[in-house]
């Protein structure tokens, strides 16, 4: 009898000590827990990319409508393409404008230094209006300079386009004339470019099938349409998306 109390005191004994032992253990887990708490995640809001268009009436899309003209089209193919993002287009460009306006517009604007990627396009009021072409030579260089300004003093984020041509429009009536004096400005605009190592992108051909395909020309006959614009894009779209990953 006395034998089998013994056995249960026993028992009794370490079951207790087991019990303690536990006990312990997990009031030091909970010790531990409150020292070191888990880091909080924060979230990073989506960055801004900025995207300026300089130019004249083919960059501010003149006689189509505000998401038709090649900058908004551009903005809103690269929301397509690259996730998480926004982008903040700002244009300079008015119909009519010369090398001289837009020069002036510029310096009149509060346009920022830190630009993702900048677009210029132009010189057909040059030529229309008849300026003298040692002014553009001067000019055209000038605006350049402008533009790698505010591409963060970075050439890589600049993107030249061509003049279109006109002639091919119910207007130019396919006055070789016109196309001519197009090639003389483009031929410029091509050579400055490869001299100093900037983008260019050529779209003067998709305008030059306005007369065969009435649908790349504008309402106004002059000015080419959405979907002209849209195949600038086509072109502009793998340099501008190089050039924002830079």
């Amino acid at each position: 009898m006395k034998r089998c109390l013994l056995i249960i005191l026993f028992g009794f004994l370490y079951i207790s000590c087991q019990s303690e032992s536990v006990i312990e253990k997990q009031d030091t887990i909970t010790v531990f827990e409150e020292q070191e708490p888990e880091p909080e995640i924060i979230l990073s809001s989506n960055p801004t990319l900025k995207i300026l268009s300089l130019g004249d009436s083919y960059t501010i899309g003149e006689s189509v409508c505000k998401t038709c003209r090649f900058p908004e089209q551009l903005k809103s193919r690269l929301l397509n393409k690259i996730s998480n993002i926004d982008i903040d287009l700002e244009i300079i460009a008015q119909t009519g404008w010369t090398t001289s306006v837009l020069k002036q517009a510029i310096a009149n604007s509060n346009i920022g230094t830190d630009q993702d990627l900048v677009t210029l396009l132009i010189g057909v009021n040059n030529q229309y209006q008849g300026v003298p072409f040692k002014t553009f030579e001067t000019e055209f260089s000038e605006l350049v300079a402008s533009a790698i300004k505010f591409a963060k003093g970075k050439k890589e984020k600049v993107i030249i386009i061509s003049i279109p041509d006109y002639a091919y429009t119910p207007f130019g009536q396919g006055n070789q004339s016109i196309s001519s004096a197009i090639d003389v400005y483009n031929n410029f605009i091509y050579n400055f470019c490869q001299t100093h190592d900037i983008s260019y992108v050529y779209i003067t051909d998709i305008t030059r099938e306005g007369l065969e395909q009435p649908n790349l020309v504008a309402s106004d006959g002059l000015h080419p349409s959405g979907l002209a614009y849209g195949q600038f894009v086509d072109l502009i779209i793998p340099l501008a998306e190089e050039k924002i990953e830079e």
